[in-house]
């Protein structure tokens, strides 16, 4: 797995289809629900479905330790909404604790991590 990760508006998945020979069907654009469809090649927008699963009651991170290694041959794109002022609505303090906690464990199980700033790829983990 590939994890790759930045601020929003910072070229993320850019930068994904330009290094890894990929174009826009090779990408699943995640939905505000608590699923995932796997048959793409990268998965964009990770925060989206973290929001779905804030709203359904699931936690994330479980859900992504049940998808296992169907998650190995993913380049999984995720907006680091972690930076910033912590939100006053619940639902909000929620989706950025949870989105860390998915960050967290998806960076422990990816074999490369890259953060994107400015179009510019670092690879934090290879």
């Amino acid at each position: 797995m590939i994890l790759i990760f930045g601020g929003a508006y910072q070229g993320k998945l850019e930068y994904a289809l330009k290094n890894f020979g990929l174009d826009e069907s090779d990408v699943y654009h995640c939905e505000e629900k608590g699923t995932l469809d796997l048959s793409h090649k990268v998965i964009y927008g990770l925060e989206r479905f973290v929001l779905g699963c804030v709203r359904e009651g699931k936690e994330a991170k479980d859900l992504l330790l049940e998808y296992g290694e169907a998650l190995e041959d993913k380049i999984i794109i995720v907006t680091d909404i972690s930076q910033g002022v912590v939100p006053i609505d619940p639902e909000l303090r929620s989706w950025r604790e949870m989105t860390g906690r998915a960050m967290l464990y998806l960076g422990s199980k990816a074999e490369k991590t890259i953060r994107i700033f400015c179009g510019l790829g670092q690879e934090i983990k290879c």
